[in-house]
């Protein structure tokens, strides 16, 4: 009995000391080196996270092309179009009662009751108009460098998402619940239950 212990230990010895070898075993991209390491290759490799931001940072929807997330090159240029036409509408505004303001303030009617002979506005109408127009014009500009960054923020943030994997078992559902608690009584409600 003893002697079959024994050589039962010195079997699985053996087997240990040969499990502590660098072994090199390519089964699903999974390289083990060494005891301690694992390396994995990942689809996430191709994509580097600063080449994505460096990308967007050049080219505005460069980024997202980088991530082959294509989709999302409309909303950008859509994005920056709807942007820009806000911007094009106000500076236009800006300039044409500016012009109508300037004309008034030129041929002495400066006082806030006197009447434009083209538009119609006084010359205090015509300042709350240029005011309100120069407002929305930068207000425009800070929206149009807000996208800038939100789409070299999405192009990162996309590239850095594509090393997590999806669980194929992932179920999302809503369903009802109802709680009792001893402070606030029953209650009734809505959840999300995930289940992998």
């Amino acid at each position: 009995m003893k002697r079959s212990l024994f050589v039962l230990f010195l079997f699985l010895l053996s087997t240990a000391a040969q499990a502590q070898k660098a072994v090199q075993i390519e089964r699903d991209s999974v390289f083990i080196e060494a005891q301690d390491t694992v390396k994995i290759k990942t689809y996430a490799e191709r994509y580097d996270p600063r080449k994505a931001l460096l990308y967007a940072a050049i080219l505005p929807g460069l980024g997202q092309i980088y991530n082959k997330k294509y989709w999302k090159l409309p909303l950008v240029y859509g994005g920056f179009a709807a942007i820009g036409y806000g911007m094009n509408l106000y500076q236009d505004g800006f300039k044409k009662y500016k012009n109508q303001l300037f004309y008034n303030l030129g041929n002495n009617l400066s006082n806030e009751a006197d009447v434009n002979p083209f538009s119609g506005f006084t010359t205090g109408q015509l300042r709350t108009i240029v005011d309100r127009y120069r407002r929305e014009r930068d207000f425009m500009v800070i929206l149009m460098a807000g996208m800038y960054i939100l789409q070299i923020v999405d192009a990162h943030v996309d590239a850095h998402l594509k090393e997590f994997d999806i669980n194929p078992n992932l179920r999302v559902s809503v369903e009802p619940s109802l709680e009792q608690n001893a402070f606030i009584g029953r209650s009734a409600g809505m959840s999300i239950v995930l289940r992998f």
